[in-house]
């Protein structure tokens, strides 16, 4: 048996070429979650500010935890990449509602993203095996 378990599908984007990657992978008690992006049902970025982006990143991301048993309340560590750093305070307000009062450990940086998105984020889960 392989250490790693790889689960879902790769995403499909508006261009219907599968991307090269997992959208998690679960190795030990660690699930790690791809990089996700404010992408819809059909691969294509949702339309809205960052408040909307955001909203829809974090509803991919629980859809990707889910994959391998996990949820929002398994995360210990994001990694944000933000287009434009103005949207840090409005980002935030929307982050913090996903969370409650377990804070995972977090790490936010402005970069210009690979696609026309203003927000992406990844994250890994500590969820040990039943």
């Amino acid at each position: 048996m392989s250490a790693l378990e790889y689960f879902g599908n790769p995403p499909v984007a508006s261009d219907h070429q599968p991307r090269p990657f997992s959208p998690a992978v679960r190795a030990g008690d660690f699930v790690y979650v791809s990089g996700q992006v404010p992408g819809d049902e059909k691969g294509e970025i949702v339309q809205g500010g960052i408040e909307v982006q955001t909203r829809q990143v974090m509803k991919n991301l629980s859809a990707a935890l889910a994959l391998a048993g996990c949820t929002l309340d398994d995360v210990c560590k994001t990694t944000v990449w933000l287009q434009d750093a103005r949207d840090f305070g409005s980002f935030n307000r929307v982050y913090m509602g996903y969370f409650g009062d377990k804070k995972p450990a977090r790490s936010t940086t402005e970069a210009r993203l690979m696609v026309d998105a203003r927000v992406e984020i990844d994250v890994v889960a500590y969820k040990p095996r039943a």
